[in-house]
């Protein structure tokens, strides 16, 4: 039986989010939003094409006689202007008009790239993000930020566009490996953290049952997570105000993902930017040293960094300051006022962002 969630716009439906632990209600979904007969493009990248790409495109030939695959090279590393250029060309080619549908097959890059390729094709068309990862599912396919990284600054280039269907399959995470799979865990944590203590709680006590992804608690969490997003984005749709909590943990998580040349995943460096913004928010008398600790030690369990070597905290902070976060110079930073509640602060200086990062960079005995 599958979960439905519907994000509002203007206070009027927008979309749905389907959690469902198979693709069997997918064609019926995609038919009730008018595309029967409609060209169809499915927007996937080199890891998921051999696990989900047919399987997607039999399904979308129930609904149309046209249907194209087109395959981006897997990582982040390809996610830009280039690659889109290649997307539209495709669409040009086989004839796209503004009614046809767009679908997004993958994680978190593949999402934003094919938003953004909906967005701006023809001024705007319609297309439904398909989340393979756990980060996909639980925060970038929701909300509608689609966008491209330039010249390595991450998502410099993009356009609020709303999906017109997010469909989770859970059970895709069980083709994830280790390492993609706590990545997304990464951005989980950091909506208990910045809404709800109560769900953060809720994560502790489950860990080894996320870590084993079982099936009824991975249903769980993605829908609460589900819920917070969609709570927030809702209220802030395009980034206005309180939209920019969900950036907890990437002021200086983005700097770092930059700094290390895009080696680390999106959540491992989220995973340091939440422990670098938890220890300014201890050092401000805004948590406790303990709480500092146990949100530090949380990712623990799930194989997430809580240290990085060889990293420069001077060029972080340059990089920081060049961030699309930066509001006339200044860094807006997502500070916890407490467990469960997020604030914006302004006032983090240069110096507390050095005694942060140092925090986190390793360094051997006796170095």
């Amino acid at each position: 039986m599958s979960t439905v969630l519907t994000v509002n716009y203007d206070k009027k439906p927008c979309y749905d989010i389907i959690i469902d632990n198979s693709f069997s209600e997918l064609a019926d979904k995609v038919k009730e939003l008018g595309f029967e007969g409609r060209k169809i493009a499915i927007i996937t990248d080199t890891n998921v094409k051999s696990l989900y790409a047919d399987e997607i495109s039999k399904i979308m030939t129930q609904i149309s006689g046209t249907v194209i695959i087109h395959t981006i090279t897997a990582g982040e590393a390809n996610k830009n202007l280039s690659e889109i250029e290649k997307i539209y060309q495709v669409l040009i080619e086989n004839h796209f008009d503004r009614h046809d549908l767009i679908v997004a097959l993958g994680g978190g890059v593949v999402g934003d790239m094919a938003g953004f390729t909906a967005a701006t094709y023809l001024r705007g068309v319609s297309f439904i993000q398909i989340p393979t990862t756990l980060l996909a599912q639980t925060d970038s396919s929701i909300g509608g930020k689609t966008g491209v990284d330039f010249k390595g600054y991450k998502n410099m280039v993009g356009a609020f566009h709303m999906p017109k269907l997010v469909y989770i399959n859970t059970s895709t995470l069980n083709t994830l490996d280790g390492r993609q799979y706590a990545s997304g865990f990464a951005e989980v944590m950091k909506h208990g953290l910045i809404k709800d203590s109560n769900f953060y709680t809720w994560l502790l006590d489950n860990m080894y049952e996320i870590s084993d992804k079982d099936p009824d608690v991975l249903m769980e969490m993605i829908q609460r997570s589900c819920e917070i997003k969609k709570a927030v984005v809702e209220k802030d749709p395009t980034e206005k105000g309180d939209r920019v909590l969900l950036n907890f943990g990437h002021t200086l998580g983005h700097a770092i993902e930059k700094a290390k040349n895009f080696e680390l995943m999106h959540g491992e460096c989220v995973a340091l930017g939440c422990i670098a913004a938890a220890f300014i928010s201890w050092k401000k008398e805004m948590i406790s040293m303990e709480e500092y600790y146990e949100i530090r030690d949380m990712f623990v369990p799930f194989n997430l960094p809580i240290s990085i070597e060889d990293l420069d905290p001077a060029e972080v902070i340059k990089l920081a300051k060049s961030d699309k976060k930066a509001d006339k110079d200044t860094i807006r930073f997502i500070l916890l006022k407490s467990i469960g509640k997020a604030v914006v602060n302004t006032e983090v200086s240069d110096d507390e962002m050095m005694k942060a990062l140092e925090e986190i960079i390793y360094v051997e005995d006796g170095e």
